[in-house]
């Protein structure tokens, strides 16, 4: 009965995308969510939605509520096809990057 569990883990980058799609669609924005949550600043709701941290689950059970989905639905389970697409999208995000840099250097020169 132990050996057919799979242990799982969240992934925090398309929970947090997860977050700011509900968060959107249901016309919060995250000014709103952090005096929802009685939180002092909207850092943490920044930092969940960029996949720093995740909320606590407090938080997340308060989450739920406001948004009016199941708590469960705002996690996302982590998997390889999603660790290989945060993967390119961080490359394609560096990239970019490195090229509006490479842009600016040659004007300034």
């Amino acid at each position: 009965m132990l050996s057919e569990y799979r242990y799982q883990s969240i992934d925090p980058l398309e929970t947090g995308w997860r977050l700011a799609q509900l968060i959107r669609q249901k016309g919060y924005s995250v000014k709103d969510i952090q005096k929802l949550l009685q939180l002092s600043c909207p850092q943490p709701v920044y930092r969940w939605i960029k996949g720093q941290i995740l909320p606590s689950v407090n938080h997340l059970y308060n989450l739920a509520g406001i948004l009016d989905v199941p708590m469960g639905e705002l996690l996302v389970p982590a998997s390889e096809t999603a660790c290989i697409i945060a993967f390119e999208r961080e490359c394609s995000r560096r990239k970019r990057l490195y090229a509006y840099y490479l842009h600016w250097r040659k004007k300034a020169a």
